[in-house]
């Protein structure tokens, strides 16, 4: 089969189109026929040689898929040839053909085609368990997201405004700021231009925050800090900002602050399962009504990958970019 992969560590250029052995489904798994597949920042990161697979994954990039199921192991009593399905994968999504556990796949959200499914796992389950199941966000609470213009900051801006919730961002643009207001932010601050932690302040009067989702880190560590209420909770899912930070724990202390830090990838194959069920029963009405929708930016043949990885790290992109696989 077609896949895409990493040739060494380096630049998009080192993404290579191959021709690999179709994978063969565990007793557990379904083999899907990728139509469309998501491109997002670990991803760059692996290319980057930054985020190394866990050792029984599937060594090529690609963390989400949608398409329709090919095969099914022996042991799967979920699904059949022929369903359309969107999964979360364990690697291997740059091809045509990936295998996934049953348990991680959803079916398509009604009046949803493959690309809009592929744009739901890795936004969805990212945002769904560090902003509500870690964070327990509650209706009436203020969140801070910070990245509001990508994917993940799309997805958390809607399904928080969604839950009612009360909800700030950050954005890199005027124009991202403006289509973060559209689809639901309160409140949209441009970070390069603005002081954003100030605005913060300005926009709730002196409340603190209840919730952060951070992908930032480095320097926003102690301003989130600072920003955050009595009780406040802060998720931390990436650090494009820095690793490290300098942190005065004396206010986390204080004000009995919560701080969680979480890579999806590496979770249990039940701990995924648990959050597929959950955005079942949450999260699928959302969408199949329309109160919520992924913003596909753009969309690029599979094989150039290197193309995709390009925009994604340009940050010129507001929400998804996906490869479609012919």
């Amino acid at each position: 089969m077609r896949a895409i992969d990493i040739t060494e560590p380096g630049g998009p250029e080192v993404l290579q189109a191959v021709s690999v052995p179709k994978p063969l489904p565990a007793p557990d798994e379904v083999l899907i026929r990728n139509i469309a597949v998501g491109v997002n920042r670990p991803d760059c990161a692996q290319r980057q040689g930054n985020y190394n697979p866990p050792p029984d994954a599937n060594p090529l990039p690609g963390l989400e898929v949608a398409g329709e199921i090919a095969a099914v192991g022996e042991a799967v009593t979920r699904w059949e040839a022929g369903d359309q399905v969107t999964a979360l994968t364990h690697g291997g999504g740059y091809a045509e053909f990936t295998a996934v556990n049953e348990q991680h796949c959803l079916a398509w959200p009604a009046g949803f085609d493959a690309p809009l499914a592929a744009a739901i796992p890795e936004n969805f389950f990212t945002v769904y368990y560090n902003v509500f199941t870690r964070s327990n966000l509650q209706p009436g609470e203020t969140i801070l997201i910070h990245g509001g213009s990508s994917g993940i900051g799309l997805t958390a801006i809607q399904l928080a405004r969604a839950n009612g919730a009360i909800v700030i961002t950050t954005a890199g643009s005027d124009d991202k700021c403006r289509f973060c207001e559209d689809i639901g932010a309160h409140k949209a601050i441009n970070y390069k231009t603005e002081d954003w932690a100030t605005q913060v302040r300005e926009f709730l009067g002196g409340d603190g925050i209840d919730v952060v989702l951070d992908m930032v880190a480095g320097d926003y560590l102690q301003k989130n800090i600072d920003l955050l209420a009595r009780d406040g909770r802060y998720a931390l899912i990436a650090f494009l900002g820095g690793s490290t930070a300098k942190v005065n724990f004396a206010k986390v202390m204080m004000k009995r602050l919560s701080i969680s830090g979480s890579t999806l990838r590496p979770q249990s194959t039940a701990e995924k399962a648990r959050i597929a069920d959950n955005l079942k029963q949450s999260v699928w009405p959302l969408l199949e009504s329309g109160k919520v929708k992924p913003h596909i930016f753009q969309s690029f043949p599979l094989e150039q990958a290197a193309k995709a990885h390009r925009l994604m790290e340009s940050s010129r992109h507001i929400g998804k970019i996906l490869l479609t696989v012919d």
